[in-house]
């Protein structure tokens, strides 16, 4: 395979072939409303036969030792590597993110691909006695399937292709239908490190989840997406009782005490809020400042946003791009009329296509500062996922921390303090799975990721993600006595 791909036309990827579709769609660049090039739209058939070629690349890769399997994922990440800026400029035309930011994203796939694939994964000896060992044993499911969103097509395929296939399974990968053309690339690049019909990916539409999460023939669904269609996936899975491991939505808490140094402080979660346009299931979504400095931190905190540029990825200075698609675009922009027409107090933006780079079409959104709206409003309870974010007082911890964990949402918080001990007392009583003191969003594909609530079941990442895709083996062996 030439170590230059094209990114002009796209296939999907079923037993090593690119193979055709009858239909094809064509998905919209964010900034500019431009259509990007035509994309598969599967078909039952599709998914049977990449079902079929799957079942079949089972029976040998299941038997390929760990080493190898693992060797396979890391000459992968490595010519990935090589391939960095076209990956890039796709992904700015089908995401919208600027560009440098998706160059990192490239460079944060292959980075979680070499990790995953250095951990130390193994069989466990549990017990061992002069007259009795015990093993446990970490088996491949068989066909894992991964449904891919669009906030991060690369970094997140990255995190479910590695242990899918370091366990020994076989992979299906089902990218978004607004994002498409990275993963098809993605899977087809790796054709030259896999045997055929280990790792494939089917795009389409609407109708391609259900195809593959309701397939008798498909053992395990790792999702990643909104909570709504999680509950549909985990519906559909249990009729064939699949494994399945669900990442969904996120309203995550910062909470910030009287003592940190504001600018910094300020200035962090600035950026943690508006990354991606807030399009982000761990973004800073929801933040708590103590009222005695709470005036001078939103002073500080909407300087910050108001010197972030909003633009199209490849123009140069942009820091925030377009929201991803119409569809979210329109939920932000419903959001944002609920806060006005309820009266709360936008501390700075909210126009629409507000680009600061002079762009007049295309999804931006200026950020949205709210300032101490009730607990009761929208922007308060709902995952806004986008350039929107409340800011609100506080009085006591045990006020705080209870306002905190009062959401259906359990993904990730953080707590803001220049004393630890505080911080670590206040992150233990949070119900996040993730809780971060003094940074967010920092994901580390070595440690588990475990939401609670309605934000997700099963674990992510870490040994014990890669366990997610086993099955549990203990051996018991008790030895013959001698005579």
């Amino acid at each position: 395979m030439s170590s230059r791909l094209g990114f002009s036309t796209f296939h999907n990827v079923i037993d090593e072939q690119l193979s055709p579709t009858v239909k094809a769609r064509r998905c919209t660049n964010p900034s500019t409303l431009e259509d990007n090039p035509a994309a598969p739209l599967s078909t039952q058939d599709d998914v049977d036969r990449a079902v079929a070629n799957a079942r079949k690349a089972f029976a040998t890769w299941s038997q390929v030792p760990l080493d190898a399997r693992k060797q396979a994922v890391i000459d992968f990440a490595h010519a990935l590597s090589k391939e960095v800026d076209g990956f890039a400029e796709m992904l700015t035309k089908e995401k919208g993110r600027p560009l440098v930011l998706a160059k990192a994203e490239v460079q944060i796939g292959v980075q979680w691909l070499i990790q995953q694939a250095q951990m130390d994964f193994r069989d466990e000896e549990v017990w061992e006695k002069s007259d009795k060992t015990i093993l446990t044993r970490y088996t491949p499911l068989g066909i894992a399937v991964g449904i891919v969103p669009w906030n991060f097509p690369i970094t997140i395929a990255c995190g479910k292709i590695a242990p899918a296939l370091i366990t020994g399974n076989v992979f299906i990968m089902k990218p978004s239908p607004f994002t498409p053309y990275c993963a098809l690339k993605l899977c087809e690049f790796a054709q030259a490190y896999f045997p055929p019909g280990v790792f494939q990916c089917l795009s389409g539409d609407d109708d391609l989840g259900p195809m593959l999460t309701h397939h008798e023939g498909v053992d395990k669904i790792s999702f990643t997406g909104s909570t709504e269609v999680g509950r549909r996936v985990i519906k559909a899975c249990s009729e064939t009782f699949k494994r399945v491991t669900l990442e969904l939505g996120g309203n995550d808490a910062a909470i910030v005490f009287p003592d940190v140094d504001i600018p910094t402080t300020a200035a962090a979660l600035a950026q943690l809020s508006w990354f991606n346009s807030g399009q982000v299931c761990v973004a800073v979504k929801r933040i708590y400042v103590h009222a005695s400095i709470y005036d001078e931190f939103l002073k500080a905190f909407t300087a910050i946003t108001q010197s972030l540029v909003v633009g199209d990825g490849f123009v140069d200075g942009t820091t925030i791009g377009p929201v991803s698609n119409s569809l979210q675009y329109n939920r932000v922009r419903d959001l944002i009329s609920d806060v006005i027409s309820q009266g709360q107090s936008v501390s700075y933006g909210g126009r629409a296509h507000a680009s600061s780079k002079g762009n007049s079409i295309g999804y931006f959104i200026e950020p949205v500062i709210v300032d101490n709206p009730p607990d009761t409003s929208r922007v308060v309870q709902e995952e806004p996922f986008g350039p929107v974010v409340p800011l609100m007082q506080w009085n006591t911890e045990d006020e705080v921390i209870q306002r905190a964990n009062a959401t259906k949402f359990g993904l990730g918080a953080s707590v803001w303090s220049a004393d630890i001990s505080v911080a670590k007392r206040v992150a233990r009583r949070l119900e996040a799975g993730t809780v971060w003191i003094n940074n967010h969003m920092q994901l580390d594909p070595t440690v588990a990721n475990g939401p609670y609530k309605h934000s997700g079941l099963g674990v992510e990442y870490g040994v014990a993600g890669m366990r997610s895709y086993c099955n549990v083996q203990s051996i018991h062996v008790s030895k013959p006595e001698l005579a």
